[in-house]
């Protein structure tokens, strides 16, 4: 955690924030998913809703700190991206010292799960929607560059259509 700390957020209680300035490109820190959920039913509403990543092939994880308290933003600084096998939290643009860390929750999303949205960003949607194909064309569009391999590979039927919208 030494490249990032938790406090407050303005956004939503706490949040990840810079310890120093990051690069484009550049990994802010690892995601630890060796906490992998065998039954969702065992989990309480909120841990389902707030703490825990849907990822490939149905893998489950229950997310630990920091990355639990990186916080949702319609205009995001970060992305996640599994680079051999493990996933990276990685700068979209530069970030400076002090600045909140935070990803858009509907990049990779396929969930319905809605919620109002606090991020205060002049593009805030007000409306938190999971499913990534429910998001605004242009946004879909903004966000394939960021988008896991699973997920491509998942949706490419959706994907290769969104794209064709590019040509």
């Amino acid at each position: 955690m030494e490249n990032v700390v938790l406090k407050k957020s303005k956004i939503h209680g706490n949040g990840v924030f810079a310890n120093r300035d990051f690069k484009k490109e550049e990994t802010i820190l690892l995601i630890d998913d060796s906490d992998v959920v065998t039954d969702t039913s065992k989990l309480t509403e909120k841990q389902l809703q707030f703490d825990c990543d849907f990822l490939a092939n149905g893998k489950v994880v229950l997310m630990k700190e920091p990355e639990r308290s990186i916080n949702h933003s319609c205009d995001p600084n970060t992305y996640v991206k599994t680079i051999n096998g493990i996933r990276h939290v990685l700068a979209m643009k530069g970030i400076r010292k002090g600045e909140e860390v935070t990803y858009d929750y509907a990049v990779n999303g396929d969930n319905e799960g809605t919620f109002i949205c606090h991020c205060g960003s002049k593009n805030c949607r007000k409306v938190y929607q999971g499913n990534f194909f429910k998001l605004p064309k242009e946004i879909q569009i903004k966000y394939l560059p960021f988008l896991e391999d699973w997920f491509a590979k998942q949706f490419s039927g959706e994907l290769e259509k969104l794209r064709k919208v590019l040509k």
